[in-house]
């Protein structure tokens, strides 16, 4: 048969398939998934028409824009357009997306194909500079009629996925922002009300947002609508929210004078710049006007000491200048001042933020579980609070979804899905456990009475703790000892109870440190340590860094770190899941699925090789990013290793895949002959499973047409010729199932590990799926999209989704499945941790100061960073150290 690619060939016979004519990026549907118990489930869409009339597209040039404006000011010049200086020509109104697009349900009057109209955002009354206010011109040209008959098509299986469907999605989407666009503050596919707020401190506050997008399925279009949270400023007086922002009360506290610090001003510079505020000014006749202004750093001195040169030629202070000129005296003369766009220096006191302003920057770290208990809401609480927000949302009341012809059901409320919970796999444990197999229930199972499938042997280990002996003493250490070697007898690795024990100073040189501890351990027992483990102090992550690159990259020896606040006198619990990750590490097997409930993998006549790639989204530029490919080389599909590079920050595909996938295939080559005694011409895959993260939609076509040459080039190379599927794995969603019943849901009120959704929801010709395969926690579960690009192996539906679900289930470190297949999920820990390559005492800077933007320094400084990472120990090559 041949491979199913995007030509779509080997579609099967009788089930409902796109049109032959019909070109997709990915495969073609084959068939419907039907495994598993039938659920009816909610998922958060709610159907919509779509418009009959023909849609007319205008491209827009706002002049004079040194820069990009933003958008919330583009809004505002467009409304002016419309409602002020030619409501004739723009009736009935346009909608327009806040950048180059213009969609408009008429032709626009206009002579030729374009035209230019001079708009001005303030009124000439209010401007007190004796200049007029600022000009923009804004030409409108038509660049194309969208019918969208395409869409009706598309959605109905006959209409290739071409650029008209996509540009009459984008104008569809413009259509249902533009209203909330107008009347609230947003980013680009969410806004924000103030109906539900909380305030965190440190000037900020959280508002509920609500997201929406226009997403095609099969025979109909859908609004996907979620809650969002966004992080504002808090409105008030700018004086008041710095104080907050730096944990003091007194205004002086801002002064040099008395005490500021620079490092303090350049902290608080870094929060508040490109903050908009407003400042009140006298009017030539004594009339007050407020005038917005963005500011764009702080000074170095108070107003008091500030001086500037007038037009007369006299020198004044700030403070003087607002005293008699504004007949405005500071009360807190000494505090520093904001520099604004127009260079002007205006007194703290003197600003007042508006409402509604979000910050775009990082929350700070101390806040982030603030923000986490905002968001996350029961799946029952944020099903309530989405449809909730459709009367915010308001598509009956909104002229411009009327004038295109769209309406939203919502009266039927959100949309009923016909789901299936498909079987977990039964995982296999090792001999001595009181079972062998289990089978997870609602994505968990547990380790009572269970031996590892492969356990090991440490006979030498060594104990080092970076925390003062008064804090940990000796009977805390033997306690950690007692409780880690009676949970590794538990699950069957043999451990010696008497491991050396240091204590250090952790200020000192790590390296040094460990590398002494470990000669002791060598001296004394012929031979250096199977395992180190650390005791990490609170705030300990220097420690842990020099502690992994001397493990993984000098030394070569497994390292455990455990946090002392975790360990002291912790329960058998903490140590059991402690164990999980040390026996992999050192080359054991936690568990393995049942070859009778995976047969996809454990086919003996096709071996497989299961990987696991994400390149994450891209870093600033200057700095590098890293990839990661992690694929397993045994034949239960339960021992990985793993592979990583560093490349350009702007690169979006991997740029190293040909030597990173021919080194995990000649390793499994390699396992399979020397470990499991396979027969050299059985040892190679005849098929590879390639879970690709890290991709949006639009990048389908670059991940076929760039990365899957480089895998077949591998392959090649080592004169092998496996058949490949790849799959895009996607969590960047807002996609939410909720059950129907609380019978259907779990503990938590989610949905149970499993639930799988192949119809409804899906996409109208291209095989693709959801699938929820964890258990709920917290809040809301978030299923993974699975997007099947190639497939030479002409896997079914069915083959595919239980596959996934069971490679949700071989994550070595929890007893639990977890929401993206164990290797992909394992790529990206490997990802993160590759910044422990670089040697900590060296010059390589990850901090956000360190990034720039000349093309030659990035070059130069990638080069740098290229040279400055360090490969992995040759014996951690093909262990699990990233567990």
């Amino acid at each position: 048969m041949p491979p199913r690619t995007a030509s779509g060939a080997g579609a099967r016979v009788g089930l409902p398939t796109a049109g032959a004519h019909i070109t997709t990026v990915g495969v073609k549907r084959p068939d419907f998934g039907s495994g598993g118990q039938p659920v009816p489930i909610y998922v958060n869409s709610f159907v919509t028409t779509v418009p009959s009339s023909i849609i007319h597209h205008y491209d827009v040039v706002i002049s004079p824009s040194e820069k990009t404006l933003p958008a919330r000011m583009t809004m505002d010049l467009i409304r002016r357009l419309q409602f002020d200086v030619a409501p004739q020509i723009f009736t009935p109104r346009c909608v327009y997306d806040g950048r180059k697009n213009i969609f408009s349900i008429r032709k626009l009057p206009f002579d030729t194909g374009s035209q230019e109209f001079d708009v001005t955002l303030a009124d000439a009354t209010a401007n007190t500079s004796g200049k007029g206010p600022k000009v923009y011109k804004i030409k409108l040209t038509h660049v194309a009629e969208i019918n969208p008959e395409v869409l009706k098509r598309f959605i109905d299986g006959d209409q290739s996925h071409d650029n008209t469907v996509l540009t009459a999605i984008t104008a569809l989407n413009v259509v249902i922002r533009m209203e909330p666009s107008m009347n609230y503050p947003f980013n680009v596919r969410s806004f924000f009300t103030n109906r539900e707020t909380k305030d965190i401190g440190a000037g900020l506050e959280l508002w509920r947002g609500y997201f929406q997008s226009i997403r095609p399925a099969m025979g109909r279009m859908l609004i996907n609508v979620d809650i969002s949270t966004g992080t504002m400023y808090k409105h008030g007086p700018l004086l008041r929210l710095a104080l907050e922002y730096i944990g003091k009360n007194d205004p002086n506290a801002l002064s040099p004078k008395r005490g500021f610090p620079d490092r303090e001003r350049l902290r608080l510079q870094r929060f508040i710049g490109g903050l908009r505020v407003l400042t009140t000014s006298a009017g030539p006749g004594g009339e007050q006007t407020q005038t917005p202004r963005v500011i764009k750093k702080l000074s170095s001195a108070g107003a008091s000491s500030l001086t500037f040169q007038m037009r007369e030629g006299q020198t004044m202070t700030v403070a003087d200048y607002f005293r008699s000129t504004q007949n405005k005296p500071l009360q807190f003369p000494d505090v520093i001042c904001a520099e604004v766009g127009s260079g002007a220096l205006i007194p703290l006191e003197l600003c007042i933020v508006p409402p509604g302003q979000l910050m775009r920057k990082q929350v700070p770290p101390e806040k982030t579980k603030d923000v986490l208990d905002f968001a996350t809401k029961k799946p029952g609480d944020r099903l309530r609070s989405i449809v909730g927000g459709l009367s915010v949302l308001a598509y009956g009341q909104s002229e411009y979804v009327r004038q295109f012809g769209m309406t939203v059901d919502h009266a039927a409320g959100p949309l009923k899905v016909a789901a299936r919970v498909l079987k977990p796999p039964m995982l296999k444990y090792g001999p001595g456990s009181r079972q062998l197999t289990i089978t997870p229930r609602d994505g968990a199972w547990n380790m009572v009475d269970k031996r590892f499938f492969k356990p090991v042997q440490i006979d030498r280990w060594v104990v080092v703790i970076y925390e003062r002996q008064g804090r940990f003493n000796e009977a805390a250490a033997n306690d950690m000892i007692n409780g880690l070697c009676s949970s590794c007898r538990d699950v069957g690795i043999k451990m010696s109870p008497t491991p050396f024990i240091f204590w250090e100073n952790g200020q000192g040189r790590i390296a040094d440190q460990l590398k002494a501890a470990g000669a002791a351990c060598a001296a004394k027992m012929k031979a250096g340590p199977n395992l180190m483990v650390v005791i990490l102090p609170e705030g300990g992550n220097d420690i842990y860094t020099s502690v992994k690159h001397f493990g993984d990259v000098t030394m070569g020896v497994a390292t455990q770190c455990l946090k002392s606040s975790k360990c002291f006198r912790a329960k058998p619990q903490y140590y059991a899941n402690v164990c999980l990750k040390i026996n992999v590490k050192l080359g054991g097997i936690n568990t393995i699925p049942d070859p009778s409930s995976v047969s996809v993998l454990t086919d003996p006549h096709n071996p497989t090789i299961v990987m696991g790639v994400i390149h994450p989204a891209p870093g600033s530029d200057g700095r590098p990013s890293f990839t990661s490919l992690v694929a397993n080389v045994d034949s239960d599909t339960a021992k990985y290793i793993a592979a990583s590079r560093v490349q350009t920050s702007r690169v979006e595909m991997i740029e190293e895949l040909e030597s990173m996938s021919k080194h995990v295939l000649s390793m499994y080559i390699r396992y399979r002959e020397m470990a499991e005694k396979k027969a050299r011409g059985a040892s190679a895959p005849k098929r590879i499973i390639f879970y690709r993260d890290g991709v949006s939609e639009g990048q389908f076509k670059q991940v076929l047409e760039q990365e899957l040459p480089l895998i077949k080039k591998a392959c090649a190379s080592l004169n092998i010729d496996p058949k490949i599927t790849v799959l895009v794995v996607g969590k960047r969603h807002h996609v939410r199932f909720f059950p129907q019943s609380e019978r259907d849901g779990d503990r938590s009120g989610n949905c149970r590990a499993g639930t799988v959704v192949d119809r409804e929801v899906s996409h109208p010709t291209e095989f693709d799926f959801y699938l929820q395969s964890h258990g709920g926690l917290l809040g809301t579960s978030r299923p993974a999209h699975y997007s099947v690009l190639y497939d030479e192996n002409n896997f079914s539906a069915d083959a595919l989704q239980s596959l996934s679900f069971a490679l949700c289930h071989v994550y070595a470190r929890s007893t639990r499945s977890v929401s993206i297949p164990a290797p992909v999920y394992y790529a990206d820990i490997v990802c993160s941790r590759a910044k422990n390559h670089y040697d900590p005492q060296g010059t390589v800077d990850f901090s956000d100061s360190a990034t720039q933007v000349d093309d030659g320094q990035a070059a130069s400084s990638l080069e740098a960073f290229r040279r400055g990472f360090k490969p992995l120990h040759q014996s951690q090559s093909t262990l699990m150290y990233f567990s």
